[in-house]
């Protein structure tokens, strides 16, 4: 079967000319993968293609055609067209962006402009795509393979990929919103505001599960006994096999904060050999510090719900100085807050606040303890 000039009809202002018996041939002829490759590499090389890019009559023609389906009276002629039109798609898009390279629109690298308060991933590619909470959306890799897909605040990868070498996605939640994300291995990580978490698509055989963490985060983690669990905080590194537990290590904070909820973790200098006879191992219900300036870790007891209430959605504070509430009101809310009366920094405050607004915290601080402030847009001023 001569199937180009088919193609060529198909795609050419001739699509007036074809008929019901190359329709389907081509109907047929596509439905097999190897084809369906060969036509959209077809669509990118063949000569008679690039001469319609140079007449630009691409849009025209498939408008042209359009018309002429509609006047079809046939309805199995319009479901063979339907069925082959999705890759007449195809062609739009590389007609469009030959014609746009010519015109000299793509001279220069477009950059793609963030906002600042939008949920990014990139990709190991290094692509960036802003997600949308509200949305869905399939996560793909280099090669055009499915891994996962965003449902609504959570993005879920899956273990099906044939992947065997490490690659990372890197997700960032802005100050203002928390995310979510279910890694390959079935660990369910909550993601605090102002927090980054960059992590393998997919966990390799043989190999530590091991992530990235710059900000907060609550961490369920799958039981793989085989394949220690590892969170990089920055200077210290958090093990386990199959546990619940967060970690707090904001770059702006002096501290990095463990608290273990169940089961048990490790917690050890970065640039250490894990050793379980020297590492820092937590019990439920405690956590271990990591002081900066110190260079050492210590560990205490936990207030368990002080440091898990943002999960959600709330701030509780129990003896927290004024400095490091300012911290947390900022990425919750996504203000800045200047502080002018600075010996209040070290003094401690209690409260805890759930669906109130900036607005309401900051008139109960002021009712509670005499606390001056004013808003200018984005900006709080406390004096």
């Amino acid at each position: 079967m001569q199937i180009e000039p088919i193609i060529v009809k198909f795609l050419s202002n001739e699509s007036f000319n074809i008929s019901e018996k190359e329709l389907k041939q081509l109907e047929e002829w596509i439905q097999n993968p190897e084809n369906e490759k060969v036509f959209v590499d077809y669509v990118k090389t063949n000569a008679s293609i690039e001469s319609s890019i140079n007449s630009y009559d691409a849009f025209k023609a498939e408008q042209r055609f359009l018309r002429y389906l509609k006047n079809k009276k046939s309805i199995s002629f319009k479901r063979k067209v339907n069925s082959v039109m999705k890759y007449a798609a195809i062609v739009v898009v590389f007609l469009t962006v030959g014609y746009f390279w010519q015109q000299g629109s793509f001279s220069k690298k477009q950059e793609l402009i963030i906002p600042d308060n939008s949920i990014t991933l990139q990709l190991e590619n290094g692509n960036i795509e802003i997600i949308n909470e509200d949305g869905s959306s399939q996560v793909v890799d280099n090669h055009g393979n499915v891994i996962g897909a965003q449902k609504g605040n959570q993005l879920i990868y899956n273990n099906s990929t044939a992947n065997e070498t490490l690659a990372y996605n890197t997700l960032t939640v802005p100050y203002g919103k928390r995310f979510e994300v279910l890694l390959s291995d079935g660990t369910h990580v909550h993601l605090n505001a102002g927090t980054s978490l960059k992590y393998p698509i997919k966990f390799i055989e043989g190999k530590n599960r091991q992530v990235f963490l710059n900000g907060e985060a609550y961490f369920s983690v799958t039981k793989d006994k085989n394949h220690p669990f590892i969170v990089n905080a920055d200077e210290i590194d958090v093990r386990v096999l199959g546990t619940q537990f967060n970690i707090s290590s904001y770059p702006e904070d002096n501290q990095i904060n463990t608290v273990l909820v169940e089961g048990a973790v490790a917690v050890y200098k970065k640039e250490e050999i894990y050793n379980a006879k020297t590492t820092t191992n937590l019990k439920p219900g405690f956590k271990a510090i990591w002081e900066n300036k110190e260079n050492r870790i210590t560990v205490k007891e936990a207030d368990v719900e002080m440091h898990t209430a943002w999960i959600e959605g709330k701030i509780i504070f129990r003896g927290v100085t004024f400095e490091n509430i300012i911290k947390k009101l900022e990425r919750h809310y996504n203000v800045e807050i200047i502080n002018n009366n600075e010996p209040l920094n070290i003094e401690r405050f209690g409260a805890s606040f759930d669906i109130e607004t900036i607005e309401q915290v900051l008139e109960t601080l002021n009712a509670n303890y005499n606390i001056d402030y004013t808003i200018e847009n984005n900006q709080i001023i406390i004096n």
